[in-house]
């Protein structure tokens, strides 16, 4: 399945830290690494960690809520006093909140509202019917919660992703540019050097976006919490806003949650989901993700084969533009629009990235060319790096002296493994075409 899905199309594997076990983890990355150098796809690794968020406990059984049923949560170790009761992770909730407040469980699938509060457990109604299983998610929408950037499981799991050396860390309900600090200086101190992706996921997020957005190598929009925290009609413009302003600081973003949800039990789409993922893509995010359905769904295939043609369809089409809007601050970055501008303007013409960082290929990718991006470097970690930037495919080769024999190389590589033509205008851009100094450098050749 793993190979089929990066046939498919899959470019990095998300392992949600809220239920994958240590022992799998260092079992499946490996897996992930080998299978993809089989097939000669370059994706990613990112490990999601759980953050702060609020769940409820195990129970045998689900609990059945009829509306206006009293459920009660309370800390561990406490007893039930109702029939309908479950523990909660965070032992804090019951100062946090007030009688009145409303409270979602499970993405919002139940609603409830509390009644009643008091050291040890809070006591609500059900505003609606359905089924409470084990560790469901609760939201607070418009309560400031107390929680730690990083819990102890959060320390853990970031221990065990710099073990696997995974390519991406995402932290859940980052709230501010120091939750970025820290979860970047903990996975350092673990021995990690992976990028962060922030997680945007309630209103505090958003009064702090632009900090959040700097201090990040990567945003992912997070609409799942994001919608029950936020009035769920402001969700459109939101999820436009910060893709516009990742594109503008010059950041990639993820659009995530929700995006084929009926393709967990049907083989085909909703109308509407197929108008959701090519919104998206519209919209010029850098990807596209999938959740549940290649999680627990019957069609984990068919959905990013989907997903893989609704994007590739709605690029042809051409999207909003606000790659044009990012803010260039440096001659490297004005040099590289200049390639980006040159490569548009030539019928046919490829854009290749020479870069030991990447950074050269992702800023390129944010400008949004017409041509895809061939990148190519001597780092192994840097193609896994690029997998989240837009129309990048990398390649690691060996940089030699002169440069004109790793152009070559590369040229040569393009017409043997990817068909192309010879006499094709090639625009290279690159900072390391000099042996003694770094200069940027822009050079039109033909393959």
């Amino acid at each position: 399945m793993l190979r089929k899905l990066i046939e498919a199309g899959a470019d990095v594997f998300r392992l949600n830290m809220s239920h994958a076990r240590h022992d799998w983890c260092r079992e499946i990355v490996p897996r992930i690494r080998a299978i993809s150098e089989e097939v000669g796809r370059t994706v990613g690794v990112l490990f999601d960690l759980q953050g702060p968020s609020i769940r409820t406990g195990d129970v045998e059984e689900k609990i059945a809520l009829a509306k206006g049923d009293r459920v009660e949560f309370r800390v561990e170790g406490a007893a039930p006093q109702i029939e309908k009761s479950t523990t909660v992770n965070y032992p804090g909730l019951m100062s946090d909140v007030s009688e009145g407040d409303e409270l979602t469980v499970d993405n919002g699938e139940l609603l409830m509202k509390i009644e009643k509060t008091s050291e040890d457990r809070i006591v609500c109604e059900a505003l609606t019917f359905g089924e409470m299983g084990s560790r469901r998610h609760i939201n607070l929408p418009g309560v400031r919660l107390n929680l730690p950037a990083l819990t102890e499981k959060d320390h853990a799991d970031i221990k065990v992703a710099a073990e696997c050396q995974t390519d991406y860390i995402a932290g859940s309900f980052v709230r501010d540019a120091c939750h970025v600090r820290e979860l970047r200086e903990t996975q350092k101190a673990a021995g990690g050097n992976a990028q962060i992706v922030s997680k945007l996921e309630d209103q505090e997020a958003m009064k702090n976006l632009d900090d959040i957005i700097q201090e990040s190598d990567v945003i992912m929009v997070a609409r799942g919490d994001l919608g029950i925290e936020v009035h769920v009609e402001e969700l459109p413009i939101i999820q436009r806003k910060i893709i516009k302003r990742c594109h503008q600081i010059g950041r990639r973003v993820i659009v995530a949650t929700h995006m084929l949800e009926s393709m967990i039990d049907s083989p085909t789409p909703t109308r509407a989901e197929v108008t959701d993922v090519s919104n998206a893509v519209y919209e010029e995010t850098d990807a596209i993700m999938l959740s549940g359905e290649t999680t627990v769904g019957k069609y984990p295939v068919r959905c990013v084969e989907l997903m893989d043609r609704v994007a590739r369809r709605i690029e042809r089409s051409r999207g909003l533009g606000y790659g044009g809007e990012a803010i260039l601050n440096t001659e490297k970055q004005k040099t590289i629009k200049a390639a980006v501008g040159l490569a548009d303007s030539l019928s046919g013409a490829l854009l290749l990235v020479f870069t030991v960082s990447g950074k050269t290929a992702h800023r390129a990718a944010l400008l949004r060319p017409m041509s895809e991006i061939f990148a190519f470097t001597p780092e192994g970690g840097t193609c896994q790096t690029l997998t989240l930037s837009r129309g990048v495919k990398s390649f690691q080769i060996s940089f030699s002296e002169p440069p004109r024999e790793t152009i070559s190389t590369a040229v040569e590589l393009l017409r043997t493994h990817h068909g192309i033509a010879q006499g094709t205008p090639l625009v290279v851009v690159s900072d390391i075409l000099h042996q003694d100094h770094a200069v940027d450098s822009i050079l039109l050749v033909h393959a």
